[in-house]
């Protein structure tokens, strides 16, 4: 046990996806998996443990924002060996080509600050996915008939921005979204040697101003799940 992970020795996979929402959690494991058991609820975190395909998976919630995440991240992998961990979640699109529930890859995440910030100094760290991960994540997106974009995204500190001109160079420097996890997760990954990736779903549109309604959400992040899935055991 941990201080924010209960499970015991054995209940977590190496292979986990991470959402934000511990809500989304549940819905995927019971939606995806085979014979989901709980195996945390510490803080209201829940996490699951069931099998796809054959294959063991662990789907367990972070919270909202990079210093949530990383207390997850760093339990899951340092306490519980995790050895794959990919973010599913939402993101906001900056790019006039993307739309409403498109599936984003992120190859690269940009970020002002991580929680990782006080480790690295003075060096700008190019936190960047596991490459492995990425191709399998395309090829399945692909074979889905998902609309896909692979690229850069960032990384903010915070949900209620007050940086237009912030937001108008990333989108000049073609970032494809924003979003708040991604960056430390690439970076824990690259620390400890583990294989990372974010598939997030395009829920907003900071040029449009679409959104998704929230009944919508869970329903339109099926592609998402089922190419992390696939992608984890290509």
């Amino acid at each position: 046990m941990t201080p924010h992970i209960r499970a015991g020795s054995g209940d977590i996979a190496e292979t986990v996806l991470l959402p934000g929402d511990p809500l989304r959690a549940k819905w995927a494991a019971e939606t995806y998996l085979d014979d989901p058991v709980l195996v945390n609820d510490v803080r209201g975190m829940l996490g699951f443990t069931g099998t796809w395909r054959g294959n063991r998976v662990t789907i367990h919630g972070t919270g909202m924002g990079m210093p949530s995440l990383s207390i997850y991240a760093n339990e899951l992998i340092t306490s519980y060996e995790a050895k794959t961990l990919i973010r599913i979640g939402s993101c906001g699109a900056m790019q006039e080509d993307i739309a409403i529930r498109d599936v984003i890859l992120a190859m690269s995440a940009t970020s002002i600050s991580t929680p990782s910030r006080g480790i690295l100094r003075d060096m700008n760290f190019a936190p960047c996915a596991d490459y492995g991960l990425l191709s399998a994540a395309h090829a399945a997106a692909q074979s889905k008939g998902s609309r896909t974009h692979v690229g850069g995204i960032y990384s903010s500190d915070v949900f209620y921005d007050e940086r237009p001109d912030l937001n108008e160079s990333m989108t000049r420097h073609g970032i494809l979204a924003v979003e708040m996890e991604a960056a430390e997760l690439y970076i824990l990954a690259a620390r400890h040697r583990c294989r990372a990736l974010a598939v997030l779903t395009v829920s907003d549109h900071l040029l449009t101003r679409e959104a998704l309604p929230a009944s919508d959400r869970q329903s339109s992040f099926g592609d998402m799940v089922e190419i992390a899935l696939e992608a984890a055991f290509a």
